[in-house]
């Protein structure tokens, strides 16, 4: 794919456009320029950083500088970020230095460029990263870029000297500003809001799903759900707009005057999920509009930022992965219900054969231990923050940690709604005169999952759904 700007898609091979490798060198030339002719201090260039910001770097001294940076801060260790987080952590720094704030050399955008082609994986810490910025993972990823550190090969660890070797690329020689600039912003957190907002649009459609087969099985009248009880909320009228064309006037149980609590709210949660995830994809939108160096190049002037303090990314998170603890504790209880003999009119426990069969139980105690794991991510990671740099660094966003919990959480979430999917698909294997609409659906399920006519060990089929749902999604439905 031909780069032109900072919009492009993952998973093709990447080519700078001769005019951009143009527009790379004259803004290069020109930040050059200005380093020359500026007689105030430059941080990160010609003094030092953090608490030793106020000394002076002698020309020998700034040679070595910037080799330094990614050096001395590589304090990180094991769990490394998974290969796919690497790449796209990469991808993100690439955007950052095609922004016309960044002044990178057009050599090292290039080398990033190369690397992203030929599948280099360095090895970047999870955690224990208690800067007030990221610059302990991003001194791991771009050190290798030196020869540096170990990148991941095929899930082993592997000097980058030899990785470069291997791949014909002799180690960058950093330029002025270029180290800095290498650690300076919060690309793990954008990477992980990135990905985790799409991770989570995939659960609230999913989870938006299994609602409606519970509506279905259970036999739930229908009025609760009526889009105009969302008044001028549009995230809930869409959500119940989406219920209504999946479940229409299907069959209603005649004793069922409400349905259970779990059935009713779903929506509201549902909604409430999209629209903190919404605002996540938004401060991501925002943050491409900002300098995220610091200094910055901005009109021929050197100006600090704060990009490094992605408070506001992290909160999001933080927010985001609390909705969906939230689904998943509707889920959970939800399913209950579903293998509740009172609640669905079907056999105890979704088995033709109660008794000297468990049925889907099991399932359901799956569902619960990850549900149990879920609930202890809900903690903010983004508060309590501590001095480092002798003062100097006195807070932290840690919004790179409320990337994590979000993903973990995602993670959990997807596991509970795979067996909610099961849960509701042998439902209505049992009682087949179901929602016409949903009938794709339950063959899509069933074509990982077949209906458990006889108890088996039903773990390997769901870590199979819980793929496909982050691969196909509802396509497959």
């Amino acid at each position: 794919m031909i780069i032109t700007g900072s919009e492009f898609a993952d998973g093709e091979r990447l080519v700078l456009d001769k005019a951009l490798v143009t527009a790379l060198k004259e803004r290069r030339n020109a930040l050059l320029t200005a380093l020359e002719s500026r007689e105030k201090p430059v941080y990160g260039v010609n003094t030092g950083m953090g608490r030793l910001a106020g000394i002076a770097l002698d020309a020998r001294q700034q040679a070595e500088h910037q080799r330094n940076l990614l050096i001395g801060r590589a304090v990180g260790g094991p769990p490394w970020l998974p290969p796919e987080d690497v790449r796209s952590l990469l991808l993100v720094r690439l955007r950052d230095f095609l922004q016309p704030w960044s002044g990178v050399s057009a050599e090292l955008v290039q080398f990033l460029v190369d690397r992203l082609n030929d599948g280099f994986t360095p090895a970047v810490p999870r955690g224990g990263l208690g800067s007030s910025g990221e610059i302990i993972p991003l001194s791991h990823a771009f050190q290798t870029f030196l020869g540096i550190g170990t990148v991941l090969e095929d899930g082993v660890e592997t000097p980058a000297a030899d990785a470069l070797a291997r791949r014909g690329a002799e180690p960058y020689v950093l330029g002025p500003k270029e180290g800095a600039s290498l650690l300076q912003g919060s690309p793990l957190a954008v990477m992980h809001a990135r990905r985790g907002w799409a991770e989570a649009r995939q659960l609230i459609q999913l989870q938006t799903l299994t609602e409606a087969m519970a509506i279905d099985v259970l036999g739930a009248p229908r009025e609760v759900f009526s889009p105009v009880m969302a008044g001028d909320d549009d995230h809930l009228r869409r959500l119940l707009e989406a219920l209504t064309g999946m479940v229409g006037a299907g069959p209603v149980r005649a004793e069922v005057v409400q349905a259970p609590l779990s059935v009713r709210v779903a929506p509201r949660a549902l909604a409430h999920a999209s629209r903190a995830n919404t605002e996540l994809h938004e401060t991501v939108a925002r943050w491409q509009t900002m300098p995220g160096d610091s200094p910055s190049f901005v009109d021929g002037e050197f100006l600090p930022g704060t990009a490094y303090h992605a408070v506001d990314l992290g909160l999001r998170m933080d927010a985001l992965t609390a909705a969906l603890v939230h689904l998943g504790e509707i889920s959970v209880q939800r399913m209950h219900r579903l293998l509740d003999e009172r609640f669905s009119g079907l056999p105890a426990q979704l088995t033709a054969d109660p008794g000297p069969r468990a049925g889907l139980v099991p399932l359901h105690k799956r569902a619960v231990g990850e549900l149990h794991a879920l609930r202890r991510l809900a903690s903010p990671a983004t508060l309590g923050s501590i001095d480092t740099s002798a003062g100097q660094e006195d807070v932290q966003a840690f919004a790179w940690a409320a990337g994590e919990q979000l993903r973990a959480a995602a993670t959990h979430l997807f596991a509970i709604t795979a067996c909610e999917l099961v849960t509701g698909s042998q439902a209505r294997y049992l009682a087949p005169d179901g929602v016409p609409g949903l009938g794709a659906a339950y063959e899509w399920v069933r074509s990982v999952v077949p209906p458990v006519e006889e108890d088996r060990p039903l773990g390997p089929e769901v870590e199979r759904l819980i793929a496909a749902c982050r691969e196909d999604g509802l396509t497959g439905a």
